[in-house]
């Protein structure tokens, strides 16, 4: 094999370079064969080092609140270890449908969850991937009659070996029976039928809404019977979300801030839009509070120090609600 500098790395360059007259055929075979070993060479690699179910739960147990929703995980954790013992001690394991059902506000953690459990159940091996395909209506439902059939059966076939979360999945009945979102309904209802060791299906919503949706249709209780409800977060939750934000952002909260934010969260809970509280509210009021502080230092004719740079303070934070 010639040596170059440059060398092709995927199949699909190298035929690239058969086609500009860069590598003989002959030649190409050799290349082909050297990065098919490379590749599975890097997925035996990969393989050794999957994460564990505990590494998993642990990330879930670090997210703030949550308590059922953290011990309901913990359970199916616990069942399928069971039923994969009792399978090795020659015993009859009892089926389980684990299709779900998250119903909560926005920024409760309902889509932070569904990746945990996808990869939490890859390496538990009940999926064989565990990746997940965030959609909603329009990511399913067609414009004309045989195209929602096709738009639904595309998503779940990219879906497959993990979890589809399917999000404000009621707006699927909203549009009642000749409406194309019922033949998504059937669509994947029979899909989960067809692939139920591929296929994990996660609706979510807000409550009531999904209470009505669940109702539209006789087949969807019985197919979901897992269902989960992400309660609002307290205005101390809120904080520390916040702290564990600005964290991550190498930002600290001053003391007179995060009393004031608590303050604030505390007098405003149960008052803000049903769409803005949550963790996303605490987002929002962050990157309020950071633009503030960048206009606040660059006001300032004196140098700045690391903990300038960093901190916080409640001026940051006051108007972020408006």
């Amino acid at each position: 094999m010639a040596t170059r500098d440059v060398t092709p790395g995927s199949p699909e360059e190298i035929l690239h370079w058969v086609e500009q007259g860069r590598l003989a055929p002959d030649e190409a075979v050799l290349w082909l064969a050297q990065v098919t070993k490379a590749t599975e060479a890097k997925r035996d690699r990969t393989d050794s080092t999957e994460e564990t179910a505990d590494a998993v739960l642990a990330e879930l147990d670090r997210m703030v609140g949550l308590s059922e929703i953290k011990r309901v995980v913990h359970d199916i954790r616990a069942f399928v270890e069971v039923q994969a013992l009792r399978r090795g001690a020659g015993l009859q394991v009892n089926q389980q449908t684990w299709h779900m059902v998250f119903s909560g506000a926005p920024g409760t953690g309902k889509t932070t969850v569904a990746r945990l459990i996808g990869r939490l159940f890859k390496a538990l091996n009940v999926l064989p991937k565990g990746h997940m395909v965030e959609v909603e209506r329009a990511d399913l439902v067609g414009e004309y009659i045989g195209h929602t059939a096709q738009k639904t059966r595309d998503v779940i076939k990219r879906a497959l070996g993990g979890v589809l979360f399917i999000d404000e999945a009621y707006s699927l009945a909203r549009g009642g029976e000749k409406d194309f979102g019922k033949e998504a309904i059937d669509t994947l209802v029979a899909a989960m039928e067809n692939y139920r060791e591929e296929l994990l299906v996660i609706l979510a919503g807000y409550p009531d809404e999904m209470a009505w949706f669940l109702n539209t249709n006789p087949g969807l209780m019985s197919r979901f019977p897992i269902r989960l409800e992400f309660k609002d977060y307290s205005a101390v939750d809120m904080v520390h979300i916040a702290r564990r934000m600005v964290r991550e952002r190498d930002y600290i909260l001053s003391q007179d801030a995060e009393q004031g934010l608590l303050t604030l969260l505390s007098d405003n809970e149960g008052y803000w839009h049903k769409n803005a509280g949550n963790a996303r509210m605490v987002r929002n009021l962050l990157e309020h509070a950071i633009r503030r502080q960048a206009v606040r230092l660059v006001g300032r004719n004196i140098p700045l120090s690391r903990h300038d740079l960093m901190t916080l303070t409640w001026s940051d934070f006051e108007g972020g609600l408006d």
